[in-house]
């Protein structure tokens, strides 16, 4: 007897006062290539600017939407002002277990947008878009010296832990999780 694979989730757009959160879609990718060229962008995460090619491929792989054994979900968006569209950055989440127990996180925006509180504004999103699914932890990994994730985390109720990987700092906090637990 052959397993069937449950189907994850469809990525679903999100609103909320200022920013579009739309679903990843491969066509975002050179759009996305200047937004994420600024060097700056790579001092706590390491790596280099992706070219176009390296986006569509990333981008292919990560509109999936799950990972190549179906073990986790992969859900990918772009933030975009509302007014006028103008795209500012990425949110995601990695379900790491079929219930949505654990849920790692991250986001980007890009250098010249920053300070404006979207990463913060599109991870609360992020979060009720979560409990519609009866999620009950988000995580995510932020580099020491990365005051300005270290802010967004905090400011949606995570908080740093022990947990170390690659010398970032596991943050995390309790959702709400299943209604129907008390």
């Amino acid at each position: 007897m052959t397993e069937v694979l449950r189907t994850w989730p469809v990525v679903a757009p999100m609103r909320t006062e200022r920013l579009r959160i739309d679903p990843l879609r491969v066509g975002d990718a050179p759009e996305m290539e200047p937004l994420l060229a600024d060097p700056s962008l790579y001092l706590f995460t390491g790596g280099a600017p992706p070219t176009l090619e390296q986006l569509r491929e990333r981008y292919m792989n990560q509109v999936y939407g799950s990972s190549p054994d179906g073990d986790e979900g992969w859900f990918n968006w772009v933030v975009r002002l509302r007014d006028d569209g103008t795209l500012v950055g990425t949110v995601q989440a990695i379900a790491l277990d079929r219930d949505f127990g654990v849920v790692e996180t991250a986001w980007v925006v890009g250098a010249e947008h920053q300070g404006h509180g979207y990463a913060t504004e599109a991870v609360a999103a992020l979060c009720s878009w979560l409990e519609t699914f009866d999620a009950r932890e988000l995580c995510a990994f932020i580099h020491p010296g990365n005051v300005a994730s270290q802010r967004v985390a905090a400011r949606v109720g995570m908080a740093p832990g022990c947990a170390l990987r690659e010398g970032d700092v596991r943050w995390s906090a309790r959702l709400p999780g299943p209604a129907h637990v008390s």
